[in-house]
């Protein structure tokens, strides 16, 4: 599935539910799909904060086989996410990127020259037994 959507905070508990409800009727076990939930809402969090002067996103998520990848894709200025600086420890704020890094199995972070960012995120799917989704993947 893949949406365009307003770099708006509003957006983000629309994806969220959206990517949780597909998920959850594919059979995906609810620890996994909170990982995956926190993971898109910091990445789509991070392009309503940073990405001027970006009006839109995209978020795309796909199932293949056992892995989730979601790409989340700005037109702002771009980041480097090397120089991005760890926060202070107490700090309100900053920790998004260690949360992504934390929780996904895979994270890239590439700039694409004068087009903006993108963030895409692999999770490996631990699925409920009989679960649909286990039953589509294996066939």
């Amino acid at each position: 599935m893949a949406l365009r959507l307003p770099r708006d905070a509003a957006s983000v508990p629309l994806i969220r539910q959206m990517l949780d409800g597909t998920l959850r009727s594919l059979g995906v076990e609810p620890q996994v799909r909170d990982d995956i939930e926190l993971m898109l809402t910091e990445a789509c969090s991070n392009v309503i904060k940073h990405a001027a002067p970006s009006d839109d996103y995209t978020v795309s998520a796909s199932v293949h086989d056992h892995l989730c990848v979601i790409r989340v894709v700005d037109t702002g200025d771009g980041f480097d996410a090397e120089k991005v600086s760890a926060p202070e420890p107490g700090s309100e704020h900053g920790r998004g990127l260690q949360i992504m890094r934390a929780l996904a199995d895979d994270i890239r972070f590439t700039n694409r020259r004068e087009h903006g960012a993108v963030v895409c995120l692999e999770k490996r799917l631990r699925y409920a037994p009989g679960a649909a989704g286990q039953q589509l993947m294996t066939t």
